[in-house]
């Protein structure tokens, strides 16, 4: 499973999003984006979890 956790660049925010500074995170798991976040911390955090339920998912499909 590929999960990464990627800055929004300022070309895919609004222009006021910009202007006001803010920072997007996304979390795209297989190519497919799973979550948006406005602190990088979080955005990590949820793909250790995306990541741990995956293996827990292999583990049990042996």
């Amino acid at each position: 499973m590929t999960v990464k956790v990627t800055e929004r660049d300022d070309s895919h925010m609004s222009h006021e999003g910009v202007a006001a500074g803010i920072r997007i995170w996304d979390v795209h798991q297989q190519d497919l984006l799973v979550g948006m976040f406005h602190s990088e911390s979080d955005a990590h955090s949820y793909r250790a979890e995306l990541e741990s339920l995956e293996q827990k998912r292999e583990l049990a499909n042996g």
